[in-house]
């Protein structure tokens, strides 16, 4: 009985960004009134080095057999930072199990593109030489000034620690899926040094987005401001169900 309640229930796939893992939605999810899934990278638990042969499609099976193991029926996709561009594949695959897609300070590359490519000149020029000759992982300082700008010491501290190397394919793969044909929502975060509001605006006409929200964070506002993030997620779904899915309770 407790199954098939779930599976009329609209729930979440959290997808995070690059180098980061799925605990980094804890503070989200704990406050949540949704089943939630956050969705994990290849790799997490073995040597990374072995997985730098991996390409988009590899990272987006991994995913995609996590949710088709759920058993929720209907979600929304949350996707940050380079999650964005995964969660396109991951969408196109599964069809009308998704409800909704909120992009949180995601890249949104166009059909045909890639990460590098949604970037603005001339960071799609010179990203893809650092790759080849620095690999995916930034130093400890990029670290800190840019993905951890607003985040006290210990925070930010547990991401350098943890920040996992990704392949490098995954960067520049290019992306087959089509925009996703439901509700989408950007996030934009106000004080990001990763994605400046330029770039977010970007993706925002590339997502082509019903509806912007603003956090005033940094590229992490799920750690710096995870009330907020809650906020935004409940009142996205609460207008899922009122105007799409009227027979769908949480």
């Amino acid at each position: 009985m407790k199954q098939e309640m779930l599976k009329e229930e609209l729930g979440f796939v959290f997808i995070y960004g690059a180098g980061l893992n799925g605990g980094i939605w804890d503070f989200v999810v704990e406050g949540l009134s949704h089943p939630c899934l956050k969705v994990e990278y290849p790799l997490r638990d073995r040597n990374v080095i072995s997985g730098h042969h991996l390409g988009l499609e590899d990272y987006v099976n991994h995913m995609t057999e996590q949710v088709r193991a759920w058993g929720t029926n209907k979600f929304v996709i949350v996707a940050h930072s380079l999650g964005g561009v995964l969660a396109m594949e991951l969408a196109s695959r599964l069809g009308d199990r998704v409800a909704g897609f909120v992009a949180i300070g995601a890249a949104i590359p166009k059909r045909g593109g890639s990460f590098v490519s949604a970037l603005p000149f001339p960071q799609r020029v010179i990203m893809p030489i650092i790759l080849r000759t620095a690999g995916t992982k930034p130093p400890e300082f990029a670290i800190r000034t840019g993905l951890c700008s607003d985040l006290p010491e210990e925070q930010a501290s547990r991401i350098v620690a943890e920040f996992v190397p990704e392949s490098r394919k995954v960067y520049t793969d290019r992306v087959q899926a089509s925009i996703p044909d439901v509700p989408k929502l950007y996030v934009k975060l106000t004080q990001d040094k990763e994605f400046g509001l330029s770039v977010q605006e970007s993706m925002i006409a590339n997502l082509i987005a019903d509806g912007v929200e603003s956090l005033s964070t940094g590229h992490l506002p799920m750690l710096s401001d995870p009330r907020g993030v809650q906020r935004i997620l409940e009142g996205f779904v609460n207008q899922l169900k009122a105007s799409r899915y009227p027979v769908i309770s949480s």
